[in-house]
């Protein structure tokens, strides 16, 4: 049982470590909106400025996340956990696919690539499945999230604060006990200490998650409060419903994704604070560059005020003949040479733009192109794939992350899934059949122990190129000659020392061949 004594918390004291959150935070919120200003005012503003060498960067990274979308395996401890970890494995994709996972995740993406940081939800919401409840993964913006200083992970932080910002009107008919004169006085100080000045709080309201823990006899429970203003709308310690907490995993329900980690933070940084730099280097030689070019492109002439010509009747196009009084010469008028520009201008930008494929890991081998020489096919693929080592790192930072996610998820069906549902589940065929599962199934109500699992990502590759490939080896195995049954003992021996996905798979195929 949980300890029952702070049921009410002074929510003054609430605040003042929220406050104490925001200021810890302040440098990481200028540095993001330092960068969101100059990605919109580089690339969403149509600013002809600017050179997209660091867009580039930042697009190719992403389509390397979405080619190698991850997709739950859960796989079983024991030999009797494997019936409902395969069940599972067909269910989570489908709980995904509810919560728009796939949209989620490229969001995110576009987040951690940016600028560092990308930050998931997982969370039970009683409100969806017409009332029944079912998971509910969200994207939080990293601005609207507070921690405790210092710490690597965010289950380490003493408390976890969510903001968000709501019409006053909506959210006190969702929550009548706002709907009185301390909320009010409350809300402005609020709202400010959340959102700074920038904000008119006339017509909003800041709703507070608060996340923290107790400990006990029983050990840590996660409690749960939300508030606005001065105002408790929810206690989770004063529900006599949660005697254990919110959720029985115990955890914090937000999962950080971080592209190049910090250390002593659970933020990090990501390509524009990298690339910027150079990008501008690059914007500023460009704008000299088009200077110049505008200047060398003209045709202009030093003329001698005692010239003679109507300057008007000469600069006019329209004009066949132009009068003039007396001669003209050189001395008179004398047309304007702008010389060549220095080559090392050229070489400098060359540089910069090779400093930043090369900084941000976008180089051009890995987007596609070749290096100067390089035509056999084979080769090309040896340095795409020695390459794409840094794509891979990243995708498998995103790959930890999501094993954390599905992790609370199995958890949160084990808590919440007291009735049967019936899921619909896809084949590899086409074909659909239904799948009912409830939480008696992994809580060990049938054969009194719980069913543990452990979490393996698969990445869904997505590659036009990655399928051609292994289509064709494929087809060079069945060429050799590999599956004929005379031959399936030594493929069996060529197959123990080769690694590809689906062997698995293959491997038992040919097992099943050979016995039959």
């Amino acid at each position: 049982m949980s300890n029952k004594k702070n049921i009410c918390p002074d929510i003054s004291l609430v605040i003042e470590t929220l406050k104490k959150y925001i200021e810890d935070k302040a440098s990481l919120v200028r540095r993001i909106n330092d960068e969101r200003l100059l990605w919109s005012r580089k690339y969403s503003s149509g600013n002809d400025e600017s050179s997209a060498w660091l867009f580039n960067s930042v697009i190719n990274k992403h389509a390397d996340v979405i080619d190698n979308m991850p997709v739950c395996v859960c796989l079983p401890r024991e030999k009797d956990d494997a019936r409902e970890a395969e069940a599972l494995s067909r269910i989570i994709p489908v709980i995904n696919s509810r919560c728009k996972f796939d949209k989620i995740y490229s969001d995110n993406a576009w987040e951690k690539i940016r600028h560092g940081t990308a930050v998931y939800g997982i969370f039970w919401n009683n409100s969806i499945n017409h009332g029944l409840g079912d998971i509910d993964i969200r994207k939080i913006n990293i601005e609207n999230i507070f921690w405790e200083s210092g710490v690597s992970s965010i289950q380490d932080s003493g408390n976890v604060f969510i903001s968000s910002l709501v019409d006053i009107e909506k959210a006190q008919k969702k929550y009548p006990v706002l709907d009185c004169d301390s909320f009010a006085s409350a809300n402005g100080e609020l709202v400010r200490v959340i959102y700074g000045d920038s904000v008119d709080s006339t017509d909003k309201c800041a709703i507070v998650d608060w996340y923290y823990k107790t400990y006990d006899e029983g050990g840590e429970h996660l409690h749960f409060c939300k508030f606005a203003g001065n105002t408790i709308v929810y206690s989770s310690e004063a529900d006599e419903g949660c005697p254990d907490g919110l959720y029985a995993h115990g955890k914090y329900p937000v999962v950080f994704d971080t592209m190049y980690p910090c250390d002593n933070d659970v933020c990090g940084f990501g390509v524009i604070a990298i690339g910027k730099q150079c990008q501008s280097y690059i914007d500023a030689i460009d704008k000299n560059l088009i200077d110049y070019s505008n200047w060398a492109s003209r045709v202009r002439f030093w003329a001698k005020k005692s010239l003679g010509v109507n300057i008007n009747d000469f600069t006019d196009m329209s004009k066949g003949i132009v009068e003039v009084e007396g001669d003209i010469d050189e001395e008179k008028l004398k047309r304007i040479d702008i010389g060549s520009i220095d080559g090392s201008v050229i070489d400098i930008k060359k540089l910069k733009i090779d400093e930043l494929k090369e900084t941000t890991g976008c180089r051009d081998v890995m987007v596609g192109g070749t290096m100067s020489g390089v035509t056999a096919a084979s080769a090309i693929g040896m340095l795409q794939n020695a390459g794409n080592k840094l794509a891979r790192d990243g995708i498998e930072n995103s790959c930890r992350a999501c094993v954390e996610i599905w992790e609370m998820a199995v958890e949160l069906i084990r808590q919440f899934y007291d009735e049967e549902r019936v899921f619909r589940i896809v084949g590899d065929d086409g074909e659909y059949t239904f799948e009912v599962f409830s939480s008696s199934r992994i809580n060990g109500e049938t054969d009194g122990e719980p069913h543990i699992f452990d979490i393996e990502i698969d990445t869904r590759k997505r590659s036009p190129s990655d399928r051609e490939k292994m289509n064709d080896f494929a087809l060079k195995l069945y060429e050799i000659g590999a599956f004929d049954k005379e031959n399936i003992e030594k493929t069996r021996l060529m197959l123990g020392v080769m690694d590809f996905d689906g062997i698995g798979r293959l491997r038992s195929e040919l097992s099943s061949s050979k016995e039959e």
